[in-house]
């Protein structure tokens, strides 16, 4: 059993550690939220630049990309998506880039630019 001189000390501890663990959490989900992000915008220029390699058609690559994403919040815009020509010859490179703000959950830091980049070579 505690003495009376010890009485308050768990209360002062968990305040001093509260913010620690708290911060710690909260970074641990910024991290996980944008490493999420960060895939999905890779696998969209993936899908993106796979369509317009085969398709030769940029409405329908952009389409693919934007159905790939779905997990991000907002969702991309036609204006997030490049393309690194107009069309897709045969045996040519084509790289479809994503560009995206990631917005924090906790406002602490952010918002974050990131980018997704996919690289085909055109003619399926």
């Amino acid at each position: 059993m505690r003495g009376r001189s010890e009485r308050g000390a768990v209360a002062v501890e968990f305040a001093i550690l509260a913010p620690i663990l708290i911060t710690l959490l909260m970074g641990i989900m910024e991290f996980g939220r944008a490493y999420n992000a960060q895939v999905s915008l890779t696998n969209a220029a993936r899908e993106g630049v796979r369509v317009m390699a085969i398709s030769n058609n940029q409405a329908s690559a952009r389409t693919a990309a934007k159905n790939a994403a779905v997990a991000l919040n907002p969702s991309l815009a036609d204006s997030n998506i490049t393309f690194s020509a107009t069309t897709c010859t045969t045996d040519a490179q084509m790289t479809v880039t994503i560009n995206y703000t990631l917005s924090t959950l906790t406002g602490i830091a952010g918002p974050f630019a990131m980018t997704g980049k996919g690289v085909m070579l055109c003619g399926g």
